[in-house]
C-alpha cells in the first residue's frame, strides 16, 4: 500500500506547523450545528471533574469520560445543587415539541467552570457527547474546550454507512472503529453487508457449513478470485481465504454500536448473490448441483425454510427495526428453465419470473412481519411491483441504480433511502485513476458528495417526507485492506455527514472546506488512513463558440492554493502570473501551470493546449448514433473545442456502446489539411476500450470520399490501467471541406472527447 503512505510525514509537519499559528474556531464542527455561538471562557478537562447525570443519561456520560480520559469516572446523580468545582452535567429535559429532530436534538453550552449538555432523549445526549469528543480534537490543546452555547437537530432520521464484508472480510476491532468514526460525525445506522458470494461471514447455528466452508475461498483478493473457477475453502486449510463472526461476536457489536447510538441493520442477500449458499446447500438452486446458480429456486419450499429459519437466528442477534434482504442484481435465467418455479408462477398466477421474484420479497416481509420488523432491499424489490400484486406495504426501499428507484417508490407511498451510485458509492475513484489504487471504476471527488441533496426536486412535499434519508455504501472488491477502506472513506464520510444532518440552507462549500481543514489534524490524531487533498491541478478550457473565447479555469483539492502559470508553452515558475480567477483566451495557446507554496513547486505541472481548430464549431453529422446514456453535449460535442478530463462522466465524453463511431464534419470551405486527431480513452475495469482502429477519408463535395487513411490501435487491451491518448491520423496537405472520420468499436465502450483538424 506504498500508494498511500507517500508524503504522509511531510503533510502531517506542514498541517501541524499550521495549526500552531492559526487560532482555532467552534466554528470548526462538522456537521454543521443548527445554531452556535461562542462564549467567553475555556474548559479545562482534568480527570478530577465531578461529573453529574440525569439516570436515562449515565451511559453517555460514562461513555464521554472513558473516551475523554481512558478510564470511566464517577459519576454522580444529578442534584439540585450544582455549584463549586468544574463540572459536566448530562441534564435530561423534556421535549419542547413532538417533532421527529426532537429523537435526536440536544443543548451544549461550554463555559469556564462548567459544560451542560441537555437533551430530551439518549439519542440527543449521545449526540452531544460526539461533540464535546470532535471539538476536543480540534483543539491544538485537547484538554481546553472553547466556550460556546449551541443548539442542534438532524435534518433526517436515517443517516447511514454501509460495509462490505463478503468480498473482504474485516476484523471486529476495525468494525468497532469503523464504529467510532461513524458515531463521531453522527451517523446512526449501520448497514452490515454479511452475505455475498464472495462469504458467508455470520455464524448461523442451524446451518454450520455457511461458516465452516461457505465463508473461506480459495484465493486472498476478490480479483484474482473472480478471475479462477470461484470455488470455496474449508475453514482450517492453510490457503483458505475468509472469516465470519461468531454470533456472540455480533451481539458485541450491536451493543458497542447502540452505546454510541447507532443502529446496525444486517443484510442477508437473497434470492441473487447467493453462490456462497448454493455451493455447500445446493438442493437450494434450480439445478441442484453447486456451483451452477447463483439465485435460490424460488419454487422449491426449502428455499424459504432455509431463508425463515437464517432470519430467525438473525433477528435474536440483531434488534434493529430493519432487516435488509438484498434483492438486486438476480437473474431470472435459471428460473425459465426450472420445474418448479414455473409450476410456482403458474400457481400464483404471476406475469413472470419479475413477479416470481417479488412473490419471494412479499413472502420474507411477510415473515419479517409477523416478527415485528420491516424489511430494506436494494429497488430492484420493486420489479413486478403492480396493482395485482403490490410490494408489501411497509417495505423500504434503497435506491441505488440512480435515483429513480427512490422516487418510485415515494410516489407510491413506500419509505426510501436515499444510495445513489454517482453520489455515494465511496468505492469509485476520488482523484485521477493514473494517481490512484484500482477501483472499480467512477469518479465520486469530495465536492461532488457534498453537493448531493438527498430530496429529489421530481417528489412533491407529502411524497418528500417518504425519503428518510442517504447512505454511503463501501464495496470492497478492490478494496483489501483496513488502511485502503479508510483511504476510500475518508474524508468524504465528512461531506455526507453533513449533507444527511445539517439542514439544506446551512451548507455551504467554501464553508465546509475551510472547517474540513482542521478535521485533518483530528483524522491524523486517530491515525485515519484518509485521502490526501492532490497536488495535481486541473485545467478547464470552456469553449465559446459565439464569442471565438475559451474561458480558462484551474482547480486544485488544496486549500486557498498559489497556482502559476504561463499560456506560451513555457514552463512556470514561482514569478510566473498568479492566478486568481478564471479568464478568457481569444487565439490558441499552450497553457502550463503548478501549485506553490513558499516559493517551491509542490506538484507537477499541468498542460492543457487551447486549441481553436479548423473544425471548432462545425456542423457535425452521425452516421451512427452515440448512446443515449452517454449524450455528453450533444451533437456537437466532438467539435466544441473542450478537451474530457479523467472521468468519463464529465459530460464531455461522447459514448458508443457497442457500436461504431461514423461522423463527418463540414469544414465550410475546401482547404488545405495537415492531420486529425481524435481523444479516446481505455479504462478496461468498466469496459471501455480504444477502437480497434480510426479512418479518416475526405471530400471536396461531400459524395465522393477518398481512400480511408488508417491508423490501427496502439493500446493492447491488457493496459487496464486509465489511458488517454490521441489518435493522429496524417493527411499531408490534401485539400478538403469534407471529413469523414470512422472508429471500429473494439468491444464494450469507446468514448471520444474531441475532433481536433490542423
Amino acid at each position: 500500500m506504498e500508494i498511500f503512505k507517500k508524503g504522509v510525514f511531510l503533510f502531517v509537519l506542514t498541517s501541524l506547523s499550521a495549526f500552531t499559528t492559526q487560532a482555532q474556531t467552534v466554528h470548526s464542527l462538522i456537521p454543521q450545528p443548527t445554531t452556535l455561538k461562542e462564549v467567553p471562557g475555556t474548559f479545562s478537562l482534568t480527570p478530577e471533574l465531578r461529573i453529574s447525570s440525569s439516570p436515562a443519561f449515565t451511559g453517555a456520560a460514562k461513555l464521554w469520560s472513558e473516551q475523554s480520559f481512558g478510564k470511566a469516572l464517577t459519576v454522580s446523580p444529578l442534584s439540585g445543587n450544582q455549584s463549586g468545582l468544574a463540572q459536566v452535567i448530562f441534564e435530561q429535559k423534556k421535549a419542547t415539541n413532538p417533532a421527529d429532530s426532537d429523537a435526536e436534538s440536544y443543548q451544549l453550552r461550554i463555559e469556564a467552570n462548567r459544560i451542560h449538555l441537555t437533551a430530551a432523549t439518549v439519542a440527543g445526549a449521545q449526540r452531544g457527547v460526539q461533540t464535546l469528543l470532535q471539538l476536543a480534537d480540534l483543539q491544538p490543546d485537547p484538554r481546553q474546550l472553547p466556550g460556546l452555547n449551541l443548539t442542534d437537530a438532524p435534518r433526517f432520521g436515517y443517516r447511514g454507512m454501509h460495509l462490505d464484508v463478503s468480498r473482504h472480510f474485516f476484523d471486529l476491532d476495525f468494525v468497532k472503529r469503523y464504529i467510532d468514526l461513524m458515531a463521531l460525525y453522527k451517523f446512526n445506522t449501520f448497514h452490515w453487508h454479511l452475505t455475498d458470494g464472495a462469504g458467508w461471514r455470520l455464524e448461523i447455528e442451524k446451518y454450520p457449513a455457511l461458516t465452516q466452508r461457505a465463508a473461506w475461498r480459495t484465493h486472498r483478493t476478490w480479483k484474482e478470485w473472480w478471475a479462477s473457477p470461484r470455488r470455496y475453502s474449508r475453514e482450517g486449510d492453510p490457503n483458505a481465504y475468509g472469516g465470519y463472526y461468531t454470533q456472540d461476536e455480533a451481539r458485541e457489536l450491536v451493543a458497542y454500536a447502540a452505546r454510541r447510538g447507532i443502529t446496525v441493520i444486517p443484510e442477508i442477500e437473497m434470492p441473487g448473490h447467493s453462490e456462497e449458499v448454493l455451493a455447500v446447500y445446493p438442493h437450494l438452486s434450480c439445478s441442484g448441483e453447486p456451483y451452477a446458480n447463483s439465485e435460490f429456486c424460488l419454487g422449491n419450499d426449502s428455499t424459504f425454510t432455509f431463508l425463515e429459519d437464517v432470519l430467525t437466528e438473525v433477528l435474536d442477534i440483531f434488534p434493529s427495526k430493519y432487516i435488509h434482504i438484498g434483492g438486486d442484481e438476480a437473474s431470472t435465467k435459471a428460473w425459465k428453465k426450472c420445474p418448479k418455479c414455473q409450476r410456482r408462477i403458474k400457481e400464483h398466477n404471476l406475469a413472470d419470473e419479475h413477479a416470481l421474484q417479488s412473490y419471494a420479497v412479499r413472502r420474507m416481509d411477510q415473515f419479517l412481519e409477523k416478527k415485528g420488523r420491516k424489511m430494506i432491499g436494494w429497488d430492484e424489490i420493486l420489479h413486478g411491483d403492480t396493482p395485482e400484486a403490490p410490494l408489501a406495504e411497509g417495505a423500504t426501499v434503497m435506491s441505488w441504480r440512480g435515483e429513480s428507484g427512490g422516487i418510485a417508490a415515494a410516489q407510491k407511498g413506500h419509505d426510501v433511502i436515499m444510495t445513489p451510485g454517482g453520489y455515494v458509492y465511496f468505492d469509485s475513484y476520488q482523484a485521477n485513476p493514473t494517481t490512484q489504487p484500482e477501483a472499480i471504476g467512477g469518479f465520486l471527488p469530495l465536492k461532488k458528495v457534498y453537493g448531493y441533496e438527498p430530496i429529489p426536486k421530481e417528489l412533491t412535499p407529502t411524497q418528500a417526507k417518504h425519503v428518510l434519508g442517504a447512505q454511503a455504501n463501501i464495496w470492497t472488491e478492490y478494496v483489501p485492506t483496513m488502511e485502503h477502506l479508510e483511504y476510500m472513506v475518508f474524508p468524504r464520510l465528512l461531506a455526507l455527514s453533513e449533507v444527511v444532518w445539517s439542514d439544506s440552507s446551512a451548507r455551504d462549500w467554501p464553508g465546509f472546506q475551510r472547517r474540513l481543514q482542521d478535521h485533518y489534524l483530528l483524522l491524523q490524531r486517530r491515525n485515519v488512513n484518509y485521502y490526501r487533498p492532490g497536488v495535481d491541478l486541473e485545467i478547464l478550457a470552456n469553449f465559446q463558440p459565439n464569442e471565438w473565447a475559451a474561458r480558462v479555469e484551474f482547480r486544485s483539492e488544496q486549500y486557498q492554493p498559489e497556482i502559476r502559470y504561463t499560456l506560451d508553452g513555457s514552463e512556470p515558475t514561482a514569478r510566473s502570473s498568479r492566478y486568481a480567477g478564471p479568464f478568457s483566451v481569444k487565439e490558441s495557446a499552450s497553457i502550463k501551470a503548478a501549485l506553490y507554496r513558499d516559493g517551491a513547486a509542490i506538484g507537477p505541472v499541468a498542460a492543457l493546449p487551447v486549441d481553436f481548430h479548423k473544425a471548432f464549431g462545425k456542423p457535425i453529422t452521425y452516421g451512427i448514433r452515440y448512446t443515449n446514456s452517454y449524450p455528453a453535449q450533444g451533437d456537437g460535442t466532438l467539435v466544441n473545442g473542450n478537451r474530457g478530463s479523467f472521468t468519463y462522466g464529465d459530460q464531455q465524453w461522447l459514448g458508443f456502446e457497442g457500436i461504431d463511431m461514423d461522423v463527418t464534419i463540414d469544414l465550410e470551405k475546401v482547404q488545405p489539411l495537415q492531420e486529425v486527431q481524435i481523444g479516446l480513452m481505455q479504462l478496461t475495469g468498466p469496459g471501455v476500450y480504444m477502437p480497434r482502429y480510426v479512418e479518416v477519408s475526405l471530400s471536396q463535395d461531400g459524395k465522393t470520399f477518398s481512400a480511408p487513411v488508417r491508423v490501427e490501435r496502439t493500446v493492447p487491451e491488457s493496459v487496464n490501467s486509465l489511458v488517454i491518448k490521441d489518435v493522429t491520423v496524417p493527411l499531408d496537405g490534401q485539400s478538403a471541406r469534407y471529413i469523414r472520420i470512422f472508429a471500429k468499436n473494439n468491444k464494450g465502450y469507446m468514448f471520444a472527447d474531441e475532433i481536433r483538424v490542423h
